[in-house]
C-alpha cells in the first residue's frame, strides 16, 4: 500500500510556515513554563503525598477545599478523576519532609477533614483496614466461636473489604449493602462500632522529597545522555551535520511536548519521562530514514542542487513516513481515549509527540542541512557584505 505515489511537494519552498508554526508553539510553551504554569511535576517528581477519595454522591471541589484548610492542608490541590458521574477526587499535598511516618500523616489528615459528622466512639468502615475489622469482631465474638474465632473473622473482614473496594468502588453507602456478603449476625456486630461514611480513600502515593530530587537528576541525566548517543551515532553513521540537525529536532520535539504539558496543566511523571524518551527515538528512526535517503540521492543525482535533491528525498518517503506514523499515532489515540487516568500522562506524551516528531523529520531536520549548506557558499563567495577587492568594486560599478 502505498500513498502520495510520485509526489513532488515542495516541502523547502514552505520552510518559512514551518519555522512560523514551531516558533509559536515553542515560544508558547517556553512563556508557560516561565510565566504561567511553570513545569508542572508530579509526585515522583517533587515529593508529596497524593489521596485518591471515592464519594458516594458529586461531590463539591469547594467544599472539599475548605474541608482540607481547616486541618491546616492550605496547598492542597483538588483534582477530579475519572469518567463524569465516578465522584472520585485526588487530593495532592506537597511536602517538605523526608520521614515516612511524616508522609502518611496527610491521609489520616484528609480523612478527619471529610468526616463532618462521625459519631463519637465509632470508627468509619469506609476507611477501616482488614485488621481493624477483624480485631473488632474477635472481641465481641458476635458468632460465639471458639478456637477458630481468629481465622473466622478474618474471613469476614476480608470478603467485607473486598466486596467494598472491588465491588463497590471503594466505598460503601450503608451496612444494607452488607447482606449477603457476611453473616447478618457479624453485620449487626459491626455497626455497634462502625459508621459509613459518605466517602472512601482507595489509594495512597507517598514520595520524599529527597526521592523526588534524585528522580528528577536522573530523568535529566537519562535525557541528556540520549541526546548525545544519537550525536555520536549519526556523526560516524552519516557526517557531523547529520547528527546535529538529528539533536536540534529532537530537542524542538521535547521541547514542545513539554510546552504541551505546561500549556495544559497536566503533570509530568516518571512514565510521562518514559514517553519522551521512547519519542526521542522514534523520532530519531524518522531522521535517520530521510537521512539515509538524502545520502543515497546525492550519489544519483550530482547535477542537481542540495534543495532539489532533499525534497526528492522526503517526497520519496513520505509514503513511508505517513503509513508508519498513522498507525502508531491510532494506537496511541485509543490508549489515550480508552487507557484510564492511569496512562493518561504516558499517552498524552506519545500523542502530541508523535505528531511533533513526523512533522520535524519533514519540515526541520532535512531544512537544516540545507542551511547548513547555504550558509557555507555564503561564505566561501568572494565578495560578501564588508568585503574589500575586486568583488566589491564591481557590486559597486553595478549599482551605479
Amino acid at each position: 500500500m502505498e500513498f502520495f505515489k510520485n509526489s513532488n511537494i515542495d516541502f523547502l519552498g514552505k520552510k518559512w510556515y514551518f519555522i512560523a508554526f514551531s516558533l509559536v508553539f515553542s515560544v508558547a510553551g517556553v512563556c508557560s513554563m516561565l510565566f504561567w504554569h511553570g513545569i508542572p511535576l508530579d509526585i515522583d517528581f517533587r515529593g508529596g503525598t497524593q489521596v485518591y477519595v471515592k464519594f458516594t454522591h458529586n461531590p463539591d471541589d469547594n467544599v472539599v477545599r475548605q474541608a482540607m484548610d481547616r486541618v491546616g492542608l492550605h496547598n492542597a490541590r483538588i483534582q477530579r478523576l475519572g469518567a463524569v458521574g465516578s465522584n472520585e477526587v485526588l487530593v495532592d499535598v506537597p511536602l517538605e519532609v523526608t520521614s515516612q511516618e511524616a508522609l502518611d500523616v496527610p491521609k489520616q489528615k484528609i480523612i478527619d477533614a471529610l468526616q463532618t459528622n462521625a459519631p463519637a466512639g465509632k470508627a468509619d468502615l469506609n476507611n477501616s483496614s482488614v485488621l481493624a475489622i477483624s480485631t473488632f469482631l474477635e472481641q465481641k465474638d458476635p458468632l460465639h466461636l471458639a478456637t477458630d474465632a481468629p481465622k473466622r473473622y478474618s474471613d469476614i473482614a476480608k470478603a467485607v473489604t473486598d466486596f467494598r473496594d472491588k465491588t463497590k468502588g471503594g466505598v460503601l453507602a450503608s451496612f444494607a449493602d452488607l447482606n449477603g456478603v457476611a453473616d447478618p449476625a457479624a453485620v449487626a456486630s459491626l455497626q455497634d462500632g462502625f459508621f459509613v461514611s459518605d466517602f472512601g480513600v482507595y489509594r495512597v502515593d507517598s514520595v520524599g522529597p529527597q526521592v523526588g530530587k534524585e528522580l528528577q537528576h536522573q530523568a535529566f541525566w537519562a535525557t541528556l545522555y540520549s541526546l548525545a548517543g544519537m550525536l555520536v551515532y549519526l556523526a560516524v553513521r552519516f557526517e557531523w551535520i547529520y547528527g546535529v540537525a538529528a539533536v536540534i529536532t529532537v530537542f524542538h520535539d521535547t521541547l514542545i511536548t513539554v510546552g504541551a504539558f505546561s500549556l495544559t496543566n497536566k503533570p509530568i511523571s516518571l512514565t510521562v519521562i518514559a514517553a519522551i524518551l521512547t519519542l526521542i527515538g522514534y523520532s530519531n528512526n524518522d531522521t535517520i530514514v530521510v537521512f539515509d535517503r538524502i545520502r543515497e540521492n546525492l550519489k544519483l543525482m550530482r547535477r542537481e542542487s542540495l534543495s532539489e535533491i532533499v525534497n526528492r528525498s522526503i517526497n520519496q518517503t513520505l509514503s513511508r513516513t505517513i503509513l508508519t506514523a498513522g498507525l502508531t499515532f491510532l494506537t496511541v489515540l485509543a490508549l489515550y481515549l480508552f487507557g484510564g487516568e492511569v496512562l493518561h500522562g504516558f499517552s498524552f506524551a506519545l500523542v502530541i509527540g508523535i505528531l511533533i516528531g513526523t512533522y520535524s523529520s519533514i519540515a526541520i531536520a532535512a531544512p537544516i542541512l540545507v542551511a547548513y549548506q547555504d550558509w557555507r557558499l555564503s561564505r566561501s563567495k568572494p565578495a560578501v557584505i564588508g568585503q574589500t577587492g575586486p568583488g566589491r568594486r564591481e557590486k559597486a560599478k553595478a549599482r551605479v
